[in-house]
């Protein structure tokens, strides 16, 4: 059964165990918006990120860890928008500390917009972080980066395939260039703004007694944490065996994050 959260704990501090969850997040200051920045190592993130907020940057750790975290702002169209450069990961289950810390902010931040930036000299490795990601999220866009390097060894992409397959937008962008940067940036103000929406693609169960689980789940977590985003993800984590969804859950910590974010627009942990 689930426990309903303790009114007692700091719903502002992050878990002190290496096993619990973390709220890990950004105050959203005096920005409209926040973009979170995902991808693999190695696939020209931190260019995109530079390309897109210039000098308007600053970096430091996420709260209570070693990991770098890079945040920096842009202006478009008349609002304001903070970009939060995610650890560069190969997935989102956790095995890392730079995966938990991506998972958790995609997760429990509530980004109002996730770009996932992949190299198309490795589409396949990539796309995985990409699904991932949009079982998560139905505000993610997918930019295809390094399109130059792609292009010398005679690779090639089809942007609107791969949106029409994904079901989100996809831009194809040589960063270093600067090719493709305005393009995701119109794409990154139409979804933040609501212009444009997105049936991801999501992983579907032939074998029903998996899907009626996972609908089970999701009407209890539902009635025991009912602020809770992402209630479908994390019902599929917990038949999974995630041990610290799982924690979180029957300790009723999950309830907590994100609850300053629905009531004032801002996700942080304390001191931060």
């Amino acid at each position: 059964m689930m426990k309903q959260p303790d009114s007692g704990k700091c719903k502002g501090c992050a878990a002190s165990s290496d096993s619990k969850l973390e709220k890990l997040g950004v105050k959203l200051g005096q920005a409209d918006f926040v973009v979170a920045l995902a991808g693999n190592p190695n696939t020209g993130k931190s260019t995109v990120f530079n390309a897109v907020t210039g000098l308007r940057q600053h970096t430091g750790n996420w709260p209570g860890k070693t990991i770098a975290r890079a945040e920096g702002g842009f202006s478009y169209n008349g609002k304001k928008f903070k970009l939060v450069d995610l650890p560069g990961t190969y997935s989102l289950l956790s095995a890392t500390e730079d995966e938990e810390v991506a998972r958790n902010f995609i997760l429990f931040g509530r980004p109002d917009v996730t770009v996932v930036v992949i190299d198309p000299m490795r589409l396949e490795r990539n796309l995985n972080l990409a699904l991932q990601v949009l079982q998560i999220t139905d505000k993610a866009i997918v930019c295809v980066n390094l399109m130059d390097e792609a292009r010398a060894h005679g690779v090639s992409i089809d942007g609107r395939g791969l949106a029409r397959d994904l079901g989100v937008p996809v831009v194809l962008a040589a960063a270093r260039q600067g090719e493709g940067i305005d393009q995701l940036l119109t794409e990154i103000d139409d979804m933040a703004n609501g212009r444009s929406s997105c049936t991801p693609h999501r992983l579907k169960y032939d074998i029903p007694t998996v899907q009626e689980s996972i609908e089970e789940l999701v009407a209890a977590l539902t009635d025991a944490f009912p602020t809770m985003p992402h209630r479908e993800w994390v019902a599929l984590r917990l038949l999974e065996g995630d041990p610290r969804i799982i924690q979180a859950v029957s300790t009723g910590e999950i309830g907590t994050l994100g609850e300053d974010h629905v009531a004032t627009g801002t996700i942080s942990a304390c001191g931060n």
